[in-house]
């Protein structure tokens, strides 16, 4: 439930790209009932809107159903945020937000919800998410194809995001037997991909820790 159409129009086009099915309530006086008729898997909720708050319609919802609310809003302080979650939100996303991000948290809630125990199809660090149906990264509305090695770097490393990876763990992933390869195939390996990221305006993702090895940060 968002009332700026601009954001409106961008989210239901962006989520149909990713396979969602999307709905888009206009009449604002009027949420409940549209919910009951859409009945949805879950809700991007706003938290100021025509007539009523997101946290009025938030109390609505929750008096007849659990289904999953994210509220999206750039009342972004921790008193909003806490408001928020106490009122039944299942998540908080500010605005500004990155596509990116909202399609990461939507996954992530609709897991928790519906789908307990079963494997993530995506991971993320930051704004940056790995499809791992399809081995490409998505960042800043924009989508990196990945080679395989390059698929199983960052597979590893921001699948053990703010912990340092060592360089052999890393060939062990990429070449079932490292003690045939050359430990500078994975610095050429790791120098091609930083200069790919850099290309889609993502800079310092992947970290060099001297002694240690590699890291993304999330």
């Amino acid at each position: 439930m968002e009332d700026d159409l601009t954001i409106a129009r961008a989210l239901v086009r962006q989520l149909n790209c990713w396979g969602y099915q999307t709905e888009h309530i206009v009449e604002f006086d009027k949420v409940l009932e549209q919910f009951q008729i859409f009945s949805p898997d879950l809700v991007l909720m706003d938290i100021t809107l025509p007539f009523f708050s997101g946290y009025h319609w938030c109390a609505e919802i929750r008096k007849s159903s659990q289904v999953p609310i994210i509220f999206i809003s750039s009342a972004s302080d921790e008193m909003n945020q806490v408001m928020a979650l106490s009122m039944g939100g299942d998540d908080f996303v500010t605005k500004p937000f990155g596509m990116e991000l909202v399609v990461a948290k939507i996954g992530a809630v609709l897991r928790r919800s519906y789908q307990s125990g079963v494997e993530s199809n995506i991971i993320q660090a930051g704004q940056a998410v790995l499809d791992l149906t399809e081995a490409a990264l998505h960042y800043n509305g924009q989508r990196l194809p990945l080679s395989k090695n390059e698929y199983l770097i960052l597979r590893t490393l921001m699948a053990h995001k703010n912990a340092p990876v060592s360089r052999e763990e890393l060939i062990r992933q990429l070449w079932e037997d490292e003690s045939f390869i050359d430990d500078n195939t994975l610095t050429v390996n790791i120098t091609r991909i930083r200069k790919k990221l850099e290309e889609i305006g993502l800079y310092h993702f992947i970290l060099t820790r001297k002694g240690l090895g590699y890291l993304v940060e999330g």
